[in-house]
C-alpha cells in the first residue's frame, strides 16, 4: 500500500493555489496552501508532507529557494518542485543545488505539472521503500557492506541505527583500519538523506594550502592555478552528508573556519563574498584520542563539543574475535572472484591462527593477507603453513597480542568458564559452584561469550 502523499503549494497568487490544488487533488491525499515563506513553515512544521511546490517570488525577505533550502534542513528528502515566471539557468541551477526535484517556468501546464506530480510521488515511494529495506537489512547488521555478530559490533550498529535518522553531529573514533568510513556510510545510508551524495574527505591527506579550498571551493582567478570556479566539499555534499576522516590533523585556522560553519551554517569561497547555506550532516573521525588533544591545547575545545554530540567508538579486531571467521571468509570469496582464482577454504589449523593473532591493523589487515593468500597460494585450501609469519604462534600457544586489561580479563573468564563446564559435564548448578558465583551470574556470562 503506498504511504499518504501530502502536497504544499506555496504561490502568493490566490487563483494559481486554488487552480493547482483542483488540478493535483487526484494525485493528493491532501492539499494545503500558503501565499508567504513564513506561513508555508508554520505549515509544514505542523504537518507531514511529501511535496513542496513553490513559486521562487515570494513577498516579504526570503523568496521559493529559500523555503527549499529551509525543508530541506527540516526534513531532508522532502521532494520540491519550483515554479517561476523568471526562468534562468543559474536560478534552476540554484534550486537543483538546493535539492529540488524540479524546475518549472510559468505560464504552468497543468498536464506538465501534473506529470512531474506523479513523478515526484513515484520517487517518494521509491524513497519509502528503500528506507524500509535498509531498516530490515539495519535489523540483522547488514549495512553498508558491514560483516560481522558479535556483541561490540551490534552495539555499535545500535548506535548508528539510533543517530541515522537525526541531524546530529557524529564523531567516530577507532584505531586505524577498524572501518570508521563504513561506519559513516552505514549512517548516511540508513539516514533521509541517503539519496543525496555522501562525500568523504582525508584531512590528512591535504596539504594546508589547499584545505579551504577543498573544503569550501574557490571562484576563478582567487589565487594562482584557479581557472575556473570550483565547488568545495561543503557544496557537493549539499543536503547529503560530508565525512571529515582524520579530523585532528586540521590545522588551527582551518579548525576555526569549521567552527564557523558549524555555528552559523554558512561559509563563502576562497575569493568570494557571497555567503552559501551548509545543509550537510557532519560525521567525523579520527584514530587518535581527541580528548588528549584538547587538553594539549592542539585542537580546539569549542570544535570538540561541536563534532562529538554523539560519539561513536569503533573496537579493534582484536575485541571482535568471534568475527573473523566471518569476515575471513566474506574476504575470500570477493576476492576469488575479483581476481578470477577458483572457490578457496581456510582450513581449521589456519583460522585458529588468524582468530588468535593481534592484527594491529585490524580489518585492513586482515583483508590485505586475506587477498594476498588467495592470489599466492594454488590449491583450494588454505593451511596454516600458507600463513603470513608475522601471524604464526608461538612455541607455547600464546600470540603477540598486546591486549587491554579487560581484554585480558575477558580471555580468562571464558577459558575459566569452558574448563568449569567440561569438568562438570556441562552441569550448570555445579559449575557454577566450582567458580564461586550464582547461577545467575553463569548465565549472564555465558551469554555474554557466547558459550551455550
Amino acid at each position: 500500500m503506498d504511504e499518504a502523499f501530502h502536497i504544499l503549494i506555496v504561490d502568493d497568487e490566490p487563483n494559481i493555489r486554488s487552480g493547482l490544488s483542483k488540478g493535483l487533488e487526484e494525485l493528493a491525499d491532501d492539499i494545503a496552501t500558503a501565499g508567504t515563506v513564513n506561513e508555508a513553515i508554520d505549515k509544514f512544521d505542523a504537518g507531514n508532507f511529501q511535496l513542496v511546490i513553490a513559486d521562487v517570488r515570494l513577498p516579504g525577505d526570503r523568496d521559493g529557494l529559500e523555503l527549499v533550502s529551509l525543508v530541506q534542513q527540516r526534513r531532508p528528502g522532502t521532494t520540491a518542485i519550483v515554479i517561476t515566471a523568471h526562468g534562468t539557468v543559474e536560478t534552476a541551477v540554484d534550486a537543483m543545488r538546493r535539492g529540488a526535484f524540479d524546475f518549472i517556468t510559468k505560464p504552468v501546464d497543468l498536464n506538465l505539472i501534473r506529470q512531474q506530480v506523479a513523478k515526484a510521488r513515484e520517487h517518494h515511494q521509491l524513497q519509502t521503500e528503500n528506507r524500509q529495506l535498509r531498516d530490515k537489512l539495519a535489523e540483522v547488521g547488514e549495512v553498508s557492506g558491514i560483516v560481522g555478530n558479535c556483541r561490540a559490533l551490534k552495539e555499535v550498529l545500535t548506535q548508528v541505527r539510533q543517530v541515522a535518522d537525526t541531524d546530529a553531529t557524529v564523531l567516530i573514533q577507532g584505531e586505524s583500519g577498524t572501518g570508521k568510513e563504513l561506519i559513516a556510510r552505514a549512517i548516511h545510508d540508513l539516514s533521509d538523506r541517503s539519496a543525496n551524495p555522501f562525500v568523504a574527505v582525508n584531512l590528512g591527506a591535504l596539504p594546508e594550502s589547499l584545505l579551504e579550498s577543498e573544503l569550501f571551493g574557490h571562484e576563478e582567478g582567487s589565487f594562482t592555478g584557479a581557472s575556473r570556479q570550483k565547488p568545495g566539499c561543503f557544496e557537493v555534499a549539499a543536503a547529503g552528508t560530508l565525512f571529515l576522516d582524520e579530523i585532528t590533523e586540521i590545522p588551527a585556522k582551518s579548525q576555526v573556519d569549521l567552527l564557523r560553519v558549524l555555528e552559523t551554517g554558512q561559509f563563502a569561497r576562497v575569493g568570494g563574498e557571497e555567503p552559501l547555506e551548509s545543509d550537510a550532516r557532519i560525521v567525523s573521525a579520527t584514530n587518535r584520542d581527541v580528548q588528549q588533544l584538547v587538553n594539549d591545547g592542539t585542537f580546539r575545545e569549542d570544535l570538540f563539543y561541536r563534532l562529538n554530540i554523539v560519539p561513536i567508538e569503533v573496537p579493534p579486531l582484536r575485541r571482535r574475535r568471534d568475527d573473523i571467521p566471518l569476515l575471513a571468509n566474506h574476504f575470500l570469496s570477493h576476492f576469488c572472484t575479483r581476481h578470477c582464482r577458483p572457490k578457496k577454504a581456510i582450513d581449521a589449523e589456519a583460522m585458529d591462527v588468524l582468530i588468535s593473532a593481534s592484527w594491529p591493523g585490524n580489518i585492513r589487515q586482515l583483508r590485505n593477507v586475506i587477498e594476498r593468500l588467495v592470489v599466492t597460494t594454488g590449491g583450494d585450501r588454505i593451511s596454516a603453513a600458507e600463513l603470513p609469519a608475522e601471524l604464526a604462534r608461538k612455541p607455547n600457544g600464546e600470540t603477540n597480542v598486546i591486549v587491554t586489561l579487560a581484554d585480558a580479563v575477558e580471555h580468562a573468564e571464558k577459558n575459566a568458564i569452558q574448563v568449569a563446564l567440561a569438568a562438570s559435564d556441562c552441569h550448570r548448578e555445579r559449575t557454577a559452584q566450582t567458580l564461586g558465583v550464582s547461577v545467575r551470574t553463569l548465565h549472564y556470562k555465558m551469554n555474554r561469550y557466547g558459550l551455550h
